[in-house]
This record gives structure tokens, sequence and C-alpha cells, in this order.
């Protein structure tokens, strides 16, 4: 057995990854996994992989000693050794350019097998290139797909990520500060997870949606720059941009305005940037809400690329269509989109594009095609000689056309925006757009005659809409902004409301009463009445700014242990039935069918 010491770095002198031609003819004690074997008759050759990388070693009679020779040729797919030796050049013909440590091999002297590994179920690839299992099967076996290098790699990034969001927060003087995980249920746009009090039967903790309400707080105790590298928990339908559990980095400050806040999120991006590999112009470009949902449908439009929603009803609210000019006279108006050059597109193309219109909520779309002088489509038959003109259509081109209510165009256009992009395979204008989307409305139509909040009630309105507050309530701009990057929302933030009549005024239109105000925010409205400072911040998605920067399909590929699309921890088993003996001493039943049992 060889033996082992522990100095600064373990048992081992070094990664495997970092053995370069610099350590030739260093003897090196090394540990990792088996990876490969190949056995050449009486020379063994092993690809050792740890974090750090892939090492080939031989093991031969000459070197290394008949037992180890045989203890070599008996190691299995990923049983973990030890093994002691030297670093030798390889010859010019075996050097392996795509390798890190491919001008070297490690000769081994000495091995030890540390533990032996049952046949994988599945195999750990080195290449994003090679074909993966299913996702549900590396999930089920998590342990074996997190070996792989693109998901080390990853979350190897995002240690490097959060450590300089920490590093730049403090040196701009803020303070990290951890807000509870149990804490009160409120209503922040999402169902809670609720956690039973043994201690206090019938009642309930949360597991917070976002420290928001305790940042707030904190401002108000005097902390005037917080941030935190928050857990938060939402109780929603996911999809592949949304985890039941996630992390978010928080950031607060009083005696604050909006520009503040721009640039610090700026500098901090520009440092995020730098360690992952991309880049961060500053200062962001801004649209107000009121501008990207003109000019995009969108609230978080791809400015990658520059093709924008444009409005047609002067033209084209004229033509001879009861369709056209049946939404106009109803309030409605008429937008699309022209795409250059995209008349080469199949009818089918077209087609598919209508069906993201229509899966966006659009009855349908319009379309024309421009080609030799003429225009053609269920559209174009409604052309007059200058209507292309008029439009700025040329030979070639395509225009797309949606018709009513900009609540229902919008959101068509938008759809409809993105996958003519995807079918006409537009090189992107630029590879990394950042944008700021400022002065989000305050309130949103509830849906049944209500207002319901636009991001959530703490927003401060804009001061030159507080006269509207209680007269045009869908009309207040707040001020709230969020961070996009390539079509993607990272966060959202806002100068906050530090007023407690003011705050008390919000929730009253929300639908509150007094009692339940009280009730679910009396705590903050206390701590505003304590002296609150102007204060303001932002929250984004340390998840999603991990895929959108260093790759990967969904958030599942940015998190360690993920949940699936049906919130299921597959590896640990989670969630899982309770015993009635412990559901009763939590004051617990559950309902007929409800699961439960031992």
């Amino acid at each position: 057995m060889t033996e082992r010491r522990t100095d600064a770095t373990g048992w081992r002198s070094r990664g495997l990854g970092t053995v370069t031609i610099g350590q030739a003819g260093d003897e090196l004690r090394l540990c990792g996994w088996v990876h490969r074997r190949r056995d050449l008759g009486g020379l063994v050759f092993l690809d050792l992989r740890d974090r750090s990388g892939i090492l080939q070693a031989s093991v031969g009679p000459d070197w290394s000693g008949e037992e180890a020779v045989a203890s070599a040729g008996s190691l299995g797919a990923e049983d973990v050794v030890l093994v002691e030796g030297v670093v030798v050049p390889r010859p010019d013909d075996a050097r392996n350019p795509d390798m890190a440590t491919g001008e070297v091999e490690f000769q081994v002297r000495s091995l030890e097998r540390l533990n032996r590994a049952e046949t994988p179920v599945i195999p750990v690839y080195l290449s994003p290139e090679e074909e993966l299992p299913s996702e549900e099967l590396r999930l089920r076996h998590r342990v074996l797909d997190l070996r792989r290098v693109e998901l080390q790699s990853r979350l190897a990034s995002r240690h490097r990520m959060i450590l300089a969001m920490r590093n730049y927060f403090d040196g701009l003087g803020f303070v990290e500060v951890e807000t509870p995980i149990l804490t009160k249920p409120t209503p922040e746009g999402a169902r809670d997870f609720l956690v039973p009090s043994r201690v206090h039967p019938g009642e309930f903790f949360a597991l917070p949606q976002s420290p928001q309400i305790y940042k707030q707080i904190l401002m108000v105790a005097g902390f005037d720059r917080y941030f935190q590298i928050a857990r938060c928990f939402r109780d929603e339908d996911l999809r592949a941009d949304r985890q039941p559990e996630f992390t978010q980095i928080d950031v607060e400050a009083s005696f604050v305005e909006e520009e503040d806040i721009y640039r610090w999120m700026e500098g901090c991006m520009a440092d995020v940037a730098r360690v992952m590999g991309g880049t961060a112009e500053t200062p962001f470009p801004r649209l107000t809400h009121a501008e990207a949902m003109e000019r995009f449908g969108i609230d978080r439009p791809d400015l990658r690329f520059d093709l924008e929603v444009r409005d047609f009803t002067p033209v084209l609210g004229a033509l001879d269509s009861n369709i056209l000019q049946g939404a106009v006279e109803a309030g409605g108006r008429i937008r699309g989109i022209h795409l250059p050059g995209g008349a080469s597109l199949s009818r089918r193309q077209i087609e598919a594009i209508e069906a993201k219109a229509k899966g966006a909520g659009a009855p349908g779309l319009l379309w024309s095609k421009i080609q030799e002088g003429s225009a053609s489509g269920p559209l174009g038959r409604f052309f007059q000689e200058d209507t292309s003109a008029a439009l700025g259509a040329r030979d070639g081109d395509l225009l797309l056309v949606a018709a009513g209510p900009d609540n229902v165009t919008s959101p068509a256009l938008a759809a409809a925006r993105m996958a003519a992009i995807e079918s006409l395979e537009l090189a992107p204008v630029r590879d990394h757009a950042w944008l700021w989307v400022t002065e989000f409305p305050v309130f949103e139509d509830g849906g049944d005659g209500s207002l319901a909040a636009n991001h959530h009630p703490f927003v401060q309105p804009h001061p030159d809409d507080l006269h509207l507050l209680e007269s045009d309530p869908l009309s207040v701009r707040g001020q709230a902004y969020d961070l996009v990057y390539n079509g993607t929302e990272l966060g959202s933030g806002s100068i906050r409301v530090h007023d407690a009549g003011l705050q008390r005024r919000i929730l009253g239109m929300l639908g509150l009463s007094e009692a339940e105000i009280d009730l679910k925010f009396g705590f903050l409205l206390e701590a505003l009445k304590a002296g609150a400072p102007p204060h303001g911040g932002i929250a984004l998605g340390v998840d999603r700014l991990v895929v959108r920067l260093a790759g990967g399909a969904s958030l599942r590929d940015a998190i360690a242990f993920p949940k699936t699309t049906a919130a299921r921890a597959l590896f640990e088993g989670a969630p899982s039935p309770v015993p009635p003996v412990e559901l009763a001493d939590l004051g617990i039943q559950l309902m007929k069918g409800g699961g439960g049992g031992g």
C-alpha cells in the first residue's frame, strides 16, 4: 500500500489536468478516477480524470512492476485510484494537441485502488459533442452526470461569477446579510411553499419567494448598503427557465435613485462578463416599457437583432379589407414586421411563423410577398399600386401583419419576430445585447376589473404620475426596471415606497382590506413608520446568468441538483411520502387521495 501523507495539497501533489511539460522529470502523487483503460499486452494505459482534467498514465513491467501491471489490468471505469510516479515527455508522434496534458505521460511506479466502482449506469463524457442519455436518466444518476466535464466547468464558472459579485459589492461598501428562510407567508405573485410548525399547531412558516420585505426593513434599520446571494422558493408551474428553488443576487441601498442602481449593476455585470468570457459594454442602452412594447411587442426584447415591429395603420387601414378596417374601427391598430429578403421563405415556413403568433394569442397573421413588382398572399391581394412603396417594401421582401388591440398584437408579433429571425437564419448584429427596460406600470389589469401589481406592491410610483393613482391607475408608471440580456429577463428592481401611508394606499388599491393589510404587511408598515430612508434595489437570477453566459439549455444545466419540470428531485427521490405518525405530530391529516404513509 502506498504511504499516504497529508500536506498543503492533501494526498495529491497537484490536479491531473495541471500536469504539463513543465513538470517533466517531477515525481508526483496523483489521485483520480479511471476514465478509460487500454491493455496492450503487458502494458496498460490509464486515462485518469479529476475536476482539473485528464492525464494519460502508463503502467508497465519495466517501471511499475508486474504486481502494478496486474492491478492496473483489473481496474474498471470510475474506480478511484492513487498513483505515484514520474512525469515524462511523450514521443513526438504520440502527442495530443487537443489535451492540456497531451505533451506528457505519467509513468506509474506504484498504484493503489482506493475504491471500486460498480459498472456506471451512464458513461461520463468529456466532450459536449458526445450524444448524451436522456435528461431524466441523467438526473436520476446525477452523481455520475456531475462528473461530466461540461457540468463541472459550468459549476466552476458559477463559483467564479458569485465570487466576482461578492468582491464587487464588498468593494462598494455593501454588507452581506442573511435573511430568514422560515418566514411569514406574503403574496408576491406565486404560491408559497408552506412549512408546518410542530410547536405551534395549525400555524405555518413560508419559504421566502424573495428577501424583498426583509431587505427593505434592513434599510430602515440603517444597513444602507446590503446584498445577499439569496436562496428563494416559489411553488409555481415549471418551465425550462423556472425552478422551485433558485438563487439570486439581491441588492438594496438607501439614499439612491435609479441611476445609482443602473451604474452599480452595469459595473457588476462588466465584472461578471469578464469572468465568464463575455462582454458588457457600459452604459447599457435603455428603453421605457412603452417603447419596448411598441417597437418589439415584448418587455424583454432580444436586441441582438434590429428587426422591429412597425405601425402600418396609416397605410393598411385604407385598404379594402373588412378585417383591417374592422380592427381599426374597433379601436385597434394594424402592426407588423417588414422582413427584407423574407420572400425566400416557403409557404410552410410562413405557416410555422403564423403558428407561433397564434400560440401567443393572435387569431392569425396576414402576409404578403413582394416579388417582381407585385404583392401576393392573403394580405397582398388587397394592395393598391403604391402600397408596397408606401410601406418601404421592395422585391424579395415579406410583410407579416396582425390587426387588433395592442394587448393581442404585441405578444403575437413578438413571437412572430423571433420565429422569422430563426427561419431566415439572420445573423445577430451584436453578440451581447444588454438592455435596461424602465418605467414599468405600477399596476396591471387583474382580469376581472381588479388591479394587480405589475412587479410587486412595493414599487414607488413615478412622481409625475402620483396624481393619477386613483383616477387612472393603469397609466401610472413606476420607478421600476428590468435588466435584459439577449432577450432574457435577468431580474427586476425598483425604487421602493418608503412612506407608510402611500404603501397602505397602494395595498388597498390591490383589493386588500385594512385587516388584511395589517395581518400580511403590518410588520413592514410598522418599520416604515420608524423613519424609512428613500431606498431601492434589484435582484438578478444567478442561475439564469450562468446559463446565458456559460451556456446550457435550461436552468437545470446551471444547478448541481435541480428539479424536473414536474418539480421532482429524481436523484434523491423527493418529494416523498411522510409516515402518518410524523404528520400527526404536525397536526396534519391528509385528505383522501393525498398520499402519505410509511
